[in-house]
């Protein structure tokens, strides 16, 4: 019998407190990017998880792509991507996503991808295609991916570390107790063994991890999770509260407050973290342009005082 805790249906939400509300997307800037997406055919994790941020984001004209397709092989508790059987995937994609970094004129971009464990590698190899392709046409820009675990795949975080983009991330998402009901087809400790493998091919490399608050999680599972990412040397943290997007995903336990971020951030860089974000509305991709520069000079300044 499964140990896996079934998530409740029909579940009420509870409202939002004010610091989570947001404006809706209306600008003429969004649009235009949500043009591009589709005139390239290309998915985006902004669109397909449903995040908050992104009227904010794609009306400076940052958009998050999301390779692979739009469906995964897996189905967490927390997330609003498409679960199922994927398709095929574009031999085109990297040139596209190469193609929409240079239209949008980014100097900083992240790319992530759904899970595809019906893929031998994973999609590794596409991932080294689509790191390079963006290299090709945009020698300007920095390139954070954000990748799934590849789990019982051998191999795979070595063949795209060695693609040397600029940030390596990787989310633990939440605390180890709760893996099996939010997480249930990941296990911790093989994300954390990949955050510090990635650090074994390649020191210089950053790495970025993070985690949802709000699900049911202690204090100090988050400073124990904090801790375990330090042991695996990862430089940048993120913590965000977790939103329920439908009634059938995993319910909204605490709205985490401004106030508690604020404590979570200063602890984190007690532990040494070059650079935290950790606010309501923290995702891993949001400001990360601008969380790449301080990511950098911290790493400079660190370098400096050897």
């Amino acid at each position: 019998m499964s140990n896996v805790e079934p998530i409740k249906e029909n579940v009420p939400r509870a409202p939002k407190p004010d610091w989570l509300r947001v404006k809706g997307p209306t600008s003429p800037e969004y649009n235009s990017t949500r043009k591009l997406m589709r005139d390239l055919k290309l998915h985006t994790v902004c669109e397909e998880a449903a995040c908050p941020n992104i009227g904010e984001c794609w009306t400076q004209k940052h958009a998050t792509m999301m390779i692979l397709g739009d469906i995964c092989t897996r189905a967490c508790a927390f997330c609003n991507v498409k679960t199922g059987k994927p398709g095929n995937i574009d031999p085109n994609e990297p040139e596209h996503v190469a193609e929409a970094v240079k239209s949008l004129g980014l100097r900083h971009v992240v790319i992530t991808s759904v899970d595809r464990d019906d893929l031998d590698d994973g999609g590794a190899a596409h991932w080294v295609a689509v790191v390079q392709a963006i290299r090709a046409a945009n020698p300007d820009t920095t390139i954070e991916i954000l990748t799934p675990d590849f789990r019982k795949k051998m191999g795979c975080v070595d063949l795209v570390a060695a693609s040397k983009p600029d940030v390596y991330n990787h989310n633990l998402e939440t605390v180890p107790r709760l893996y099996r009901k939010i997480r249930a087809s990941a296990r911790y400790y093989t994300s954390l063994r990949l955050l510090e493998r990635v650090k074994e091919i390649d020191p210089s490399m950053f790495t970025k991890s993070g985690v949802m608050v709000g699900l049911g999680e202690t204090k100090e599972e988050v400073l124990q999770v904090m801790d375990d990412m330090r042991a695996a040397n990862v430089d940048f943290l993120t913590i965000g509260q977790y939103l329920q997007p439908t009634k059938r995903h995993a319910a909204v336990e605490r709205y985490v407050t401004p106030d508690e971020f604020g404590e979570y951030e200063r602890i984190a860089r007690a532990k040494g973290f070059l650079m935290v974000s950790a606010s309501p509305l923290t995702r891993s991709s949001y400001h990360a342009d601008s969380d790449f520069a301080q990511l950098r000079a911290a790493r400079q300044k660190q370098l400096a005082a050897v």
